[in-house]
């Protein structure tokens, strides 16, 4: 077994997660990532934990729920981490889990190369202190305008509350994405039109080689114009995956552009929005599908005031 790999899993269960000699951790996971499962399971046996590893086919989209016995075990452990292809992060399962007290990360589609360098290696107090401050931002404000590159998406955040993922969930119930590093809210529904340059990645088809040109009314998005627009178009479905579900802000100095969305979408200098399910983070869709889609260096106004300029916070 690879012992860097358990020395790093150690560091993650207890700088992140705060695992302690005789909790209880649960490591959901698929075929795809059970190498690295395996490290994080070792790593709590070695901290003294009663280690669980919970092996389940892949699911097929990001968003789809686990199966019932392992939304169970979720829901009895004291510390969750999910590594998975596809995100589980905007999940019921994940909800109850975290309802129930669980300490929970999710880690949708980590690598190997993830796992060792990048946004994993970031010095989390610092990240939590400047996602904090955004988080309030968005919590404060009432809408929200995005612009890049002659084109401009406007929505309603107005009552929403901001969800900080600060990559430090020591408290019960707390839960994010780890690597993580990201301030992120639910639009109103329906309040969103215009247009978006994505030009960063999108999940579940990598790093975008040329832009895609996203069309949005009333909340939903009607056209996505671009190489991998018809394949963004086929995964969202026909029906409530197409609203816009999320807005969010990158707050990781240490991540990179990787083409795996859980990393791309903390990079400090991008946004990025997704399509389907928010219903777990104080939105109403439940769609059974949830699509990041990050953009480099935009400008963002909150209530008109500029507060990211070409990626920049100011």
């Amino acid at each position: 077994m690879n012992e860097q790999r358990i020395e790093i899993s150690k560091n993650v269960l207890t700088a992140c997660l705060g695992l302690k000699a005789g909790e209880s951790l649960a490591v959901v996971t698929d075929d795809s990532r059970k190498e690295l499962a395996e490290s994080l399971y070792e790593a709590g046996k070695r901290l003294g934990a009663e280690s669980m590893l919970l092996l389940m086919q892949e699911r097929s989209k990001s968003g789809e729920e686990p199966p019932a016995a392992i939304a169970t075990a979720m829901m009895n452990a004291s510390v969750v981490v999910c590594v998975t292809r596809y995100s589980l992060t905007h999940t019921a399962a994940r909800k109850q889990a975290a309802a129930a007290g669980a300490r929970l990360a999710t880690m949708p589609g980590i690598t190997e190369d993830m796992f060792t360098h990048g946004a994993i290696t970031a010095e989390y107090d610092k990240v939590k202190e400047l996602t904090e401050n955004v988080t309030a931002l968005l919590t404060d404000a009432s809408t929200v305008r995005i612009e890049k590159d002659g084109r401009s998406l406007s929505f309603s955040i107005e009552s929403r509350e901001g969800v900080p993922s600060t990559g430090l969930y020591l408290n019960p119930g707390e839960s994010g994405n780890l690597p993580s590093g990201e301030a992120y809210i639910a639009p109103l529904e329906g309040t969103a039109t215009g247009e978006l340059i994505a030009d960063g990645s999108v999940a579940g088809l990598g790093a975008l080689s040329s832009p895609l040109l996203l069309t949005v009314q009333e909340g939903r998005l009607i056209a996505a114009e671009g190489d991998k627009g018809d394949e963004l178009l086929h995964m969202l479905g026909d029906d409530q995956g197409r609203m816009l579900g999320e807005f969010g802000i990158g707050t990781n100095d240490k991540a990179r552009i990787t083409g795996v969305v859980l990393e791309d979408e903390k990079v400090y200098g991008t946004i990025h929005v997704a399509f389907g399910s928010n219903n777990t983070f104080g939105g109403t869709v439940a769609a059974g599908v949830h699509i990041d889609i990050v953009v480099k260096q935009p400008d963002v106004y909150l209530d008109d005031r500029l507060i990211m300029r070409a990626g920049e916070l100011v």
